[in-house]
């Protein structure tokens, strides 16, 4: 009897994870969280790639994490590979919640680049958790070709990432401060203000960069 129930429950909720209504998706991803089978994680997945809602997305993550990372882990990697840009996203978000060290091949130089900007800023997040000890300067080199790059959201996520590395950063950081394009430069100096003082502020650290720049100055602190 309790198997034939489980396994109408389970049906269900795979049911309800396409329903229409995105509280019945939020209702029906947390319910697979809360009773983990691993029937349940190619249908999150695959949820995730085309899930609208942010907070059902998350939910979603949650749930995934919720399983054996021997389940879940290839599910993810072959995810990041996907053509669909919110499939490659929610897949590197989600490695970044499991931190298993063994995703960080998955990382590429692409990943890092990727002309969506919500992909590369999950792959940012992603990189800085799952990067092997040791490699933190060659990884802090590959987010540095990224300063400058998209609006004030972008930026300010490459800031953090490259901030979580620490005193790995600053020769990159150095490099792009003599870079030919402003952009560059201002950003480059705008998070190294957040490395030595995380209280600034991106906002009041970029408009000061900009600043700096503007004048020809290259503030060779650090």
């Amino acid at each position: 009897m309790t198997v034939t129930r489980r396994d109408t429950d389970t049906v269900r909720a795979l049911r309800e994870l396409e329903d229409g209504r995105s509280s019945v998706r939020l209702r029906a991803a947390l319910a697979v969280g809360s009773t983990p089978d691993p029937r349940f994680v190619d249908k999150l997945v695959e949820r995730c790639a085309i899930e609208p809602e942010f907070f059902v997305r998350d939910m979603l993550t949650w749930a995934l994490t919720r399983h054996p990372v021997s389940v879940t882990l290839p599910e993810l990697l072959r995810e990041v590979r996907s053509e669909r840009a919110q499939a490659r996203s929610q897949a590197l978000h989600t490695l970044s919640k499991i931190g298993d060290r063994r995703a960080w091949p998955a990382i590429t130089p692409t990943l890092l680049a990727d002309a969506d900007d919500e992909v590369a800023r999950s792959a940012w997040r992603a990189a800085v958790v799952l990067v092997p000890e040791g490699e933190e300067s060659a990884l802090a080199t590959a987010l540095a070709t990224q300063l400058g790059r998209g609006g004030r959201e972008t930026q300010l996520s490459l800031s953090r990432a490259l901030v979580a590395l620490g005193e790995a950063i600053v020769p990159a950081l150095r490099a792009a401060t003599t870079a030919p394009a402003p952009s560059v430069r201002a950003h480059a100096l705008a998070t190294r203000r957040l490395l030595r003082d995380p209280d600034a502020g991106f906002e009041f650290a970029i408009e000061e960069a900009k600043r700096i720049v503007v004048l020809g100055g290259s503030d060779q602190e650090g």
